[in-house]
Order: structure tokens, then C-alpha cells, then sequence
């Protein structure tokens, strides 16, 4: 059975919660565990019995991609990669349709749709096998979650006994089940069947009300799956596993935590012995990923569920826990930096602490805890900064505490 997977990354316009973190990168190419955020994505995908090519659909240019293309594809030999670049945001099944004949080439038999924005074990293997089992157009995979979170997603009503979703809506403003949608997605061919009536059917309404929109932009969650639902065509794949969404900067932590401890041991740092650090490297505790061409001080301790990107300096007796410290960024001597995001180029001063707390994915109102710092942000020595964002280009010269700096 041939099958392909599309990635739906979206565009610069989307994603502003994701800042100040993506306001010089893509936030789809925001590294977790060292991988950008799709990588993991493509990954799960390779993974797949009989699937041959990955498409990513978005908005981006194709500049913005051309190097992690690169690298993707020499990564992953296997399966062809490629970028379809949507002249305008078409919304989510607007731009599926739009590359019918593209994601339709080489005639696979079932499409995987993946959203960007999401960490997950992706059980897509299992999913594929439940699939299997019933004639419906499409499965989505499905997740309970604690009742009043649910209104931030897609919630189904589910056949307990057939699995069958029986009705579908878009963050609902009252309780209709805490059954919710993940963004991953199995769809046959016929989804573009689909697509194309959802698309009449919205036609038809905007020429018979001048009030309604009548844009051209066609949603997968809103326009194409409510039908499904409604129309007994969508099955639900219920899972247990590890999932969130990476909407906010903050929700990029627990995320990176997830992809470190599933990672191989290869890819991870080798643990040190507890309070006697390996005379060539510093502490490390648990699930760790440190860039070869970083600098740390034997002194340091790191972990657990900590990231440092590439060409990274740690200096002496520096302490780095819960968190993700990008490119090029120098951490002097003494400093701390705790359930916090440390943007590249940033300059943390010797005796300095940047500090915030876990942020409450699963909360009905979730705070803004974890300390954000963008790109070339400089804390001076002795300075603390907690529970705060930091826009780039700042100079820190006094302790801050649960503030946006602009």
C-alpha cells in the first residue's frame, strides 16, 4: 500500500503567540531536543510501512526551508521531501485541494496530514491499522483531556462502540465532550472528494447570503471534517500517549522534555556519575542534549531535560535545568537559568539568574511562567529575571519580575 504524509506548516503571519521565539526563525523549524519541530514530524513519517514522500505545505518562502531541506534529505534517504509553497494562505484544506494533482502523484492510497504545531508520540503505525478496520473516509486520532480545556480545540462526540465520530466542533463555547482533536490525521484519496463539496457548499451559501464571507479559504477542522462527523464518514483513534500543542513560547518546554526522554541513547549526552563529574565534561543529569561544537565547562551542571544548541559557551559552575539555550549563546560564569528559553546570541552575565516556572499545560487559564528570552539579549552580572519576555536586542541592567520587556 503506497501512502504519502503532508505536514501543514502555515506561514509567517501565523504563529505570533510562538514570539518573540519566532520572530527570526520559522516557528516550525524551532529546535526541540536539537530537531526542529518538524523534523520530529518526519520522522514518525519515515518510520511508516510504505511510505514514500513528505510533502510540507505552507506559506513560507522557499528560502526560509532550502537548508533544512538540505539536511532532511540527506537524513532520510528513504523518502522524498518535499516543499509546495501556496501562493496565499488558502486555509488548511484550501491548500490540500490546491495541490491535489501534486499530492496525488504516484497515486497513494492513503494521505497522513500532520499539523506543525503539535508534540506527540505519533502512533501513526496503530492508527494505520485501526484505519484498516472500517470504511470511512478518514481517521483522527483522539485525546481526552481535564474537563474546561477542552474549548482551546476541536472536540468530537464518539461511539463508544464503533469508534465513529458522530458529531464534530471547533472550540465549542460550552461542554460538549472532552474528547479532542490532536491534528493528526489518515485520510483515503477520496478526502479531495470531499474538500471539493465542502468548497460548493460554502459557494452556495455566500451567493445566497450577502452578509456571509465569501472567501475562497477552506478549513479542514471547520468546513471538511464537521461533515465528516456529521455524515458518519470519520473514525476516532483514541490514544493514551504523551500529546500537546506549541502554540505559546512556553509550551515549547514540556515539548522538548517529551522528544529528550524518547530519544535514542545515541542522540543524548552519556550521563556522568551524580556529584563526580567526568573529568572531560560536566554533571549531566537525565535526559540531556548538548551540540557537539558547544563549549561546557567541566564544572557545569546540566539537566535534567535540557537542550544547548550549537556553538553555546558554559562557563564555571554554571547550572542549567528544565531548559532550551539556542545558538551562540554564552552563559558566564556562576549564572542559572531554570525552566526558561535562552534565544541565540544571548550574553548571560557572570552571578546572573534567568528563572521561571512550569508552565501548566493542562490548566483552564494557562500562565505565562516560563522566562522567554528572544535572540541577542544580554542579562548583566548579578542580575535575576524571572517569570518574564524579553523582546531582542535588550540589555538587562536590573532584575525583572513578571514582565514583557519591549
Amino acid at each position: 500500500m503506497s501512502t504519502k504524509g503532508v505536514i501543514l506548516i502555515g506561514g509567517p503571519s501565523k504563529g505570533t503567540r510562538f514570539r518573540p521565539l519566532s520572530l527570526d526563525k520559522p516557528k516550525p523549524l524551532f529546535e526541540l531536543a536539537g530537531k526542529a519541530m518538524i523534523w520530529h514530524q518526519i520522522s514518525a513519517l519515515a518510520k511508516v510501512k510504505g511510505l514514500n514522500e513528505v510533502i510540507l505545505l505552507g506559506v513560507y518562502e522557499d528560502r526560509v526551508l532550502e537548508q533544512f531541506l538540505r539536511e532532511s534529505r540527506r537524513e532520510f534517504p528513504g523518502v522524498q521531501i518535499n516543499y509546495l509553497r501556496e501562493f496565499r494562505a488558502l486555509g488548511t484544506a484550501g491548500g490540500l485541494y490546491h495541490f491535489r494533482d501534486a499530492i496525488l502523484r504516484g497515486k497513494p492510497d492513503q494521505i497522513f496530514i500532520l499539523n506543525a504545531d503539535i508534540c506527540s508520540t505519533f502512533p501513526l503505525s496503530e492508527m494505520q491499522a485501526f484505519h484498516g478496520t472500517h470504511r470511512g473516509v478518514g481517521t483522527i486520532v483522539g485525546k481526552q483531556v481535564p474537563k474546561g480545556t477542552e474549548q482551546r480545540f476541536g472536540v468530537m462526540v464518539v461511539d463508544g462502540e464503533t469508534k465513529q465520530a458522530i458529531h464534530y466542533v471547533e472550540k465549542p463555547e460550552s461542554w460538549v465532550s472532552s474528547m479532542i482533536n490532536t491534528g493528526v490525521y489518515l485520510f483515503d484519496k477520496s478526502i479531495f472528494d470531499e474538500i471539493k463539496v465542502a468548497m460548493e457548499e460554502k459557494s452556495k451559501i455566500a451567493a445566497e447570503d450577502p452578509t456571509s464571507d465569501p472567501d475562497d479559504i477552506i478549513h479542514l477542522e471547520q468546513d471538511v471534517i464537521t461533515r465528516l462527523a456529521a455524515n458518519r464518514k470519520l473514525y476516532v483513534y483514541e490514544t493514551k500517549d504523551y500529546w500537546s500543542q506549541i502554540k505559546t513560547a512556553g509550551s515549547a518546554l514540556p515539548a522538548n522534555a517529551h522528544y529528550l526522554s524518547t530519544s535514542p541513547p545515541s542522540f543524548l549526552t552519556p550521563p556522568t556519575t551524580k556529584g563526580n563529574p567526568h573529568p572531560n565534561g560536566p554533571e549531566i543529569v537525565g535526559s540531556v542534549f548538548i551540540d557537539p561544537s558547544a563549549q561546557i565547562d567541566p564544572s557545569a551542571k546540566i539537566g535534567p531535560n535540557v537542550s544547548i544548541g550549537k556553538n553555546v559557551v558554559v562557563g564555571k559552575g554554571v547550572r542549567v535545568l528544565e531548559s532550551i539555550v539556542l545558538e551562540g549563546s554564552v552563559l558566564e560564569k556562576n549564572s542559572v537559568v531554570i525552566y526558561s528559553i535562552v534565544g541565540a546570541g544571548c550574553k548571560i552575565g557572570a552571578w546572573a539568574r534567568v528563572s521561571g516556572e512550569p508552565e501548566d499545560l493542562a490548566a483552564v487559564k494557562p500562565q505565562k511562567t516560563v522566562t522567554i528570552l528572544a535572540d541577542h539579549v544580554t542579562v548583566a552580572k548579578e542580575v535575576c529575571v524571572r517569570s518574564c519576555i524579553v523582546l531582542p536586542q535588550k540589555v538587562l541592567h536590573k532584575s525583572s519580575a513578571n514582565e514583557v520587556l519591549l
